[in-house]
């Protein structure tokens, strides 16, 4: 395949779909699918991401999977755009929202590396109808945040001015963003401007290599400095945020006016078609995955947890299976067992070098989150066609299917019936 994917992240919908509509014409072999693989969780260009919504769509498709979903921060304005590119390819497509809301419960650091009292949470499954209303509601968290992220950037200022390096939001971080079309500016929008500036100060050279390690004190790993010195790699802003993203404490402000409080959420997103979902993060002790330092989240109060997420309305349970052990994911499961939580998987992906696959969907164990994600679509798609009283979670259709297993395949078989 040598096509110049670039055209993909094109300046407007317009010209990327139009660029992914010249590769599906001139393609000669379609890739090598993968029917056991799935990812609900891919954020695109309006939160953080290399991906459009339309690449994001395409790199899911060149990787095999039949079904893909994207699901940005405080932003749905990629969706209509991600399922047309979905539409072009013949993928199986599914649209929701991350959001952090307040849950002052008790509990204090649950599944955000960086402040307590809150949790990450999604809505999966929304309906086309759903798409504008919810956006429209998200607008206002997404200037509060602007907000915060401007105070951000004077305090990495404050730390890095002595250096000569300063950070100014309008200028270094919003043209970054998609922040005119709907898309939120998270604090990777942040990291990654900084690291445009380091890299316009020390290039990719030693000296780079010396001011992370002796003026910032970070830690940086011979594969990582292999990468940083690489004057091929493609990918060097990444990695270099990658290092950045170690210390955050600094400059981290607590997010506050920007959360919707969780219980609110819940009942908006079901008002609205849509399946309130709790993102379960657990525990890193020696990472599976190899890039996350050891930190305690939310494993020794996850039975407090779980019961309390069923009272305030969630229907999901979202996980990784790439990121967390056998010993995690089979705890996580019997939960949602004993609380009737459907069960969607996702691979967080906003970086160029993370896999759209995920291997482990195609361990038996795990082959239940494929009919999920079939099941997720084909709520979706109903929902869109005929009304959100025909969803998965509708009184109508708890009635006439009251067991959620038996449900899950009901609407995968809708699902599936998407794509051709």
């Amino acid at each position: 395949m040598n096509f110049d994917l670039d055209n993909l992240n094109a300046a407007t919908k317009e010209e990327r779909l139009n660029a992914l509509d010249a590769i599906i014409r001139t393609e000669k072999e379609k890739p090598a699918f993968r029917e056991n693989d799935a990812n609900n969780h891919i954020h695109t260009i309006y939160s953080f991401s290399p991906y459009s919504p339309t690449k994001a769509a395409y790199m899911a498709y060149s990787a095999g999977l039949t079904s893909a979903g994207i699901m940005d921060h405080d932003s749905l304005s990629g969706a209509e755009e991600f399922k047309s590119a979905a539409k072009m390819l013949n993928l199986g497509a599914t649209c929701g929202v991350e959001v952090r809301a307040k849950f002052k419960k008790g509990f204090g650091k649950i599944n955000h590396p960086d402040q307590a009292d809150c949790i990450y949470m999604a809505a999966h499954g929304i309906p086309a109808q759903s798409v504008k209303p919810l956006n429209d509601y998200l607008a206002f968290y997404r200037e509060k945040r602007y907000e915060r992220d401007a105070k951000m950037c004077d305090l990495i200022t404050e730390k890095y001015g002595k250096f000569g390096i300063t950070l100014d939001f309008k200028k270094d971080v919003y043209p970054l963003s998609q922040a005119q079309e709907g898309g939120s500016i998270t604090e990777r929008h942040l990291l990654f401007a900084l690291s445009k500036k380091l890299a316009d100060r020390f290039g990719r050279t030693d000296a780079l290599l010396d001011f992370l390690t002796d003026d910032l004190k970070l830690g940086v790993s011979e594969k990582i400095k292999g990468y940083l010195l690489d004057q091929t790699n493609p990918h060097f802003l990444y990695d270099l945020l990658g290092v950045l993203k170690a210390d955050t404490k600094f400059f981290y402000i607590d997010a506050d006016e920007e959360m919707p409080d969780a219980y609110e959420f819940v009942k908006l997103a079901k008002s609205y078609g849509a399946i309130p979902a709790y993102a379960y993060l657990g525990d890193v002790g020696d990472s599976v995955t190899g890039d996350k330092k050891a930190q305690k989240f939310e494993d020794d109060f996850l039975p407090e947890l779980m019961e309390e997420i069923k009272k305030a309305g969630f229907l999901a349970v979202a996980y990784m299976p790439t990121r967390n052990t056998k010993a995690q994911l089979d705890r996580i499961m019997g939960f949602c067992r004993e609380y009737g939580f459907f069960q969607i998987s996702g691979e967080d992906i906003n970086s160029p070098r993370q896999k759209f696959a995920c291997a482990a969907l195609g361990l038996p164990e795990y082959s239940h989150l494929i009919d999920s994600t079939w099941a997720l679509i084909g709520h979706e798609a109903i929902s869109s066609e005929k009304g959100i009283e025909y969803g998965m979670f509708s009184e109508k259709s708890v009635k006439e299917t009251p067991d959620l297993q038996e449900r899950i395949l009901k609407f995968a078989r809708l699902g599936r019936k998407t794509v051709k």
